[in-house]
């Protein structure tokens, strides 16, 4: 987020925007989907997840004006929309909300015009889906006229919505003030406010927000400002976004430098880590991308550090990435989260998926250029042996799901009513990533890709895109592959690659990763036979000096093999369980779902006390699931009433689902299914159950499996 100056500003409780570069978005169904550019689709632009008119409409600029209100747990105040009708006869604006957003008044003026005075209109809620509604708002018909700007304000109080977490103090790390955040991916944010929750609507944004006095705003903004006296924080996004994200967090937060445009903000307990953690990394990876993608955009990159109660692992909010503050544990799973969400600030931020059906356009082009990026920072070896743990991930989940399962397209054409959000899953992130490779290896030379997709950047940026877009500017960028067809190869067809079920027709070579892969893989092999191994023949592999990824992927193949006989579970624990706790978390809940899926109770201890440590959806949802499904569910139970206090309602309504199956779904899930991007557990767990998302693909076995609903249509 760009930097929040500390000096006192003369503010006003009115609406006071700060002055911001003209923002654009595509809202005429007569315009090509993403504004001018090298293609114009021959069809209006679908987006069955909004119900908003937005094509009908130019939205150039919003500003948000609210009050944070903690100990009622409310937003209050009020949304002034900026917008251009484009086309005739339409007196009706319809956007995009909740029914949790209780609406005061709707009112609408003309700037410029001789109309400055509001006037009030009527305005009507109707069911749309069960994650929104439909706010239809009635214009006056001599307001309306084509290419003239009106303004509407909405007056507006928000509850609790899928978009906005309230955490008690009890609940944050430092557990002194209370905390909220908001998660807007995919469609959350229409209970945040008002709005065309699609991503192919792009605009800037200003927000005025005031909090009680010792907390601290943060927003996905490039500037900012502070009224100390006031308690007024003040934002600018000059750059346009979708809705989804425009993100909000307040709290105790302290922050420090630690590059020149990138500082990091966190809970005054967790500073020193979070420093530690990533201090001087950001700006040198910022620096690779910038080499092989073109400018970093977007000013500031700075990143928040949440308690465990944030339901993803990652989001890449412009200027201000969230990271949930459990993943510090693991270095390296840290250091990818990370670096795959600066890849969003050019694919996914910059250039946007237009609908939640094409979201590999986002993930599997960020996973392609994190992975470029950490090849260029750390060598072909880590970034294989990164890329086989989520291979390993998705085939896995292509056995739970089947080859024909329409989940398993890139472009999915999912029905109305169906939550992007429960959409996403590793094919969106590695069947993506696997087609961009496909890309680069037709090139012949992954530096010309590289400039390729810098061009691209340049091309489309700050617009909205469909897969088209992306494959007739690869061709015309390309001519000779044009000539040879490439998109029509045998079993290779584009369209193949787009709307075909099953696993890539394509994966990349990854024999540089041999040196750390092949001791993982002899060591499951050595495994793997009825007896436990020759103890003189372990003592070849020094656990101990592999890295965490090594271990995961050991874990995770080992984990494939369940039920292991009970002697070789003895052996296991013998030889690594001390090893093991002296691990990250990413390794040790690995290793648990070992010790429950083969039902190994002397170490159901180290279950126990996991649990009572981690409150995490990202921990706590793959392990209750199997405590469930085998015959440890008293076990379960007996935690869960031990550590209940200290879980967010929302994960507690989760796991008593798990538990006692309910059936009723958690009210303020973001995504019904995964948790951050949730994969499905290393081996799969025989049930499915919802947990929520992030954007960052969980690559442990440790995030919920997808829901099928949800899921991962989304893609």
């Amino acid at each position: 987020m760009a930097e929040l100056h500390q000096s006192p500003t003369s503010l006003c409780c009115c609406r006071k925007s700060l002055p911001v570069s003209g923002g654009r978005c595509i809202g005429d169904s007569n315009q090509p989907s993403v504004g001018p550019g090298p293609r114009t689709p021959q069809c209006p632009l679908v987006d069955v997840a909004s119900v908003s008119n937005f094509r009908c409409f130019q939205l150039h600029h919003f500003h948000l004006d609210l009050w944070l209100n903690f100990a009622m747990k409310e937003m209050s105040g009020w949304l002034v929309l900026d917008l251009v009708p484009v086309q005739t006869g339409v007196y009706t604006l319809i956007l995009d909300s909740h029914p949790s957003l209780l609406i005061h008044s709707i009112d609408c003026k003309v700037p410029g015009h001789g109309q400055e005075d509001p006037v009030s209109l009527t305005y009507r809620v109707d069911p749309f889906t069960e994650y929104g509604s439909s706010l239809s708002i009635t214009l006056p018909t001599t307001a309306v006229r084509p290419e003239r700007m009106i303004q509407i304000t909405v007056r507006y109080t928000t509850t609790d919505g899928p978009a906005i977490w309230w955490l008690d103090s009890e609940l944050t790390c430092g557990q002194s003030r209370p905390l909220v955040f908001t998660q807007g991916h995919s469609v959350c944010n229409r209970s945040f406010f008002p709005c065309f929750d699609t991503p192919a609507v792009k605009s800037t944004y200003t927000a005025t927000v005031r909090v009680p006095d010792g907390l601290t705003v943060l927003m996905s903004a490039s500037r900012s400002s502070y009224s100390k006296p006031d308690r007024v924080f003040q934002f600018s996004m000059e750059f346009p976004v979708p809705s989804y994200l425009v993100a909000l967090v307040a709290g105790e937060l302290q922050h420090a430098d630690i590059g020149p445009r990138s500082r990091v903000w966190a809970e005054p307990c967790l500073l020193s880590c979070a420093v530690k953690k990533l201090g001087g990394s950001v700006e040198r990876w910022l620096a690779v991308a910038e080499d092989l993608f073109g400018p970093y955009l977007w000013g500031r990159c700075d990143i928040v550090f949440l308690p465990p109660s944030f339901p993803i692992v990652a989001m890449e909010n412009p200027c201000l990435t969230f990271i949930i503050a459990s993943i510090m544990e693991s270095s390296e799973f840290l250091l990818i989260d990370v670096v795959h969400e600066i890849a969003h600030g050019w694919f996914g931020n910059a250039v946007t998926n237009a609908t939640w059906e094409e979201m590999w356009l986002s993930e599997g082009l960020a996973t392609y250029a994190q992975r470029r990026i950490t090849t260029e920072a750390y060598g072909e070896a880590f970034t294989c042996l990164e890329t086989v743990v989520r291979l390993d991930a998705l085939h896995r989940q292509l056995r739970l799901f089947g080859d024909n399962n329409p989940v398993s397209k890139l472009q999915v054409k999912f029905e109305p009513g169906v939550n992007p959000s429960t959409l996403m899953n590793l094919f969106t992130y590695e069947k993506g990533f696997c087609f961009v490779s496909y890309l680069s290896e037709l090139c012949g030379d992954v530096r010309r890709f590289d400039r390729f997709l810098r061009d691209y950047i340049s091309a489309f940026r700050f617009r909205s895109v469909v897969a088209q877009d992306l494959i007739d500017y690869f061709l015309q960028s390309f001519p000779d592959l044009k000539d040879a067809a490439v998109a029509q190869r045998e079993g290779l067809e584009f369209e193949h690659w787009l709307s075909g079920c099953g696993p890539p027709p394509f994966e990349p070579d990854l024999s540089a990763g041999a040196s750390l892969i092949r001791p993982v893989q002899d060591l499951c092999d050595l495994w793997r036979s009825s007896d436990p191994p020759d103890p003189q023949t372990l003592a070849t592999f020094n656990l101990s000096a592999w890295s965490t990824f090594q271990v995961v992927l050991f874990l995770d193949r080992m984990l494939d093999q369940a039920p292991l006989p009970q002697d070789v579970m003895a052996s296991l624990s013998g030889c690594y369980s001390s090893l093991f706790d002296s691990l990250n978390a990413e390794v040790q809940i690995r290793w648990l779902q070992m010790v429950v899926r083969n039902t190994f109770h002397p170490d159901l201890p180290r279950v126990r006390a996991f649990l009572h440590k981690h409150t995490s959806r990202m921990y706590t949802v793959p392990l209750y699931e199997d405590l469930v499904a085998g015959v440890m569910k008293c076990v379960a139970v007996e935690i869960f009433y031990q550590t209940q206090c200290r879980l967010h309602p929302n994960l507690r309504r989760t796991l008593q689902q798990i538990l006692f199956q309910t059936g009723s779904s958690p009210s303020n899930q973001n995504s019904p299914s995964l948790s951050a991007v949730l994969s499905p557990p290393p081996s799969s767990s025989p049930q499915p159950t919802p947990a929520a998302m992030a954007t960052t693909p969980a690559t442990n076995g440790t995030a919920a499996a997808i829901a099928l609903q949800d899921v991962n249509v989304s893609a």
